[in-house]
């Protein structure tokens, strides 16, 4: 279980194919802190440390978790954003992640708004997912409030120090992110369907 809050950056160092799985190298500053069968959220996406060597560690993403996530798309000296599990007991300072990601969504614009961001997703609506206005989504792993939301697109506002401290400052028109939408969401969809 995760907030969706970033506790910092972790950069790839080597990626290496194992049959149909991507083992994945990360150095960070976290790296000292972690032990193996431990579970970070990688853009989102919970994955097991496997290896730990100095200031680095290795996960592994299995096929499934390529095919639903911009992880495939990962090339060695890129930044991604990084979550430790959440401690039981604290604070939740963003909203419920599970570091299950629904799907992946395209960035198709990004306005700057008096020292602030917009920035605007598109995703396929067959999936059933649904964001609401003000209602939470994760983007590769960042907890955000949801703006303009509506069938199959939406926006959030990032704030200068959320765009200094994620990977959304590499973002360009185009970029595939990761999608995690609210859980509760999920459930009320999924019984409301049920019902019709």
């Amino acid at each position: 279980m995760f907030t969706g809050i970033i506790e910092t950056l972790g950069k790839v160092t080597k990626l290496h194919n194992e049959d149909t799985n991507l083992h994945i190298t990360v150095t960070s500053s976290i790296t000292p802190e972690l032990k193996i069968d431990q579970s970070v959220a990688h853009n989102g996406v919970c994955l097991t440390v496997i290896a730990i060597n100095g200031d680095s560690y290795t996960v592994t993403a299995i096929d499934e978790t390529l095919q639903k996530t911009n992880l495939g798309f990962l090339k060695e000296g890129v930044s991604i954003n990084l979550e430790r599990a959440m401690v039981l007991g604290a604070r939740l300072d963003g909203h419920i992640v599970q570091g299950h990601v629904d799907q992946t969504a395209i960035c198709n614009s990004i306005e700057e708004r008096d020292g602030s961001f917009i920035f605007s997703f598109e995703y396929d609506a067959s999936y059933n997912n649904v964001t609401i206005e003000k209602g939470s989504i994760t983007i590769d792993g960042t907890s955000l409030t949801v703006i303009n939301s509506d069938k199959n697109t939406f926006s959030v506002a990032i704030i200068p120090y959320t765009y200094e401290n994620t990977v959304f400052n590499t973002y360009k028109t185009g970029t595939i992110v990761n999608l995690e939408f609210d859980v509760i969401g999920k459930y009320v969809s999924k019984l409301m369907a049920i019902r019709n």
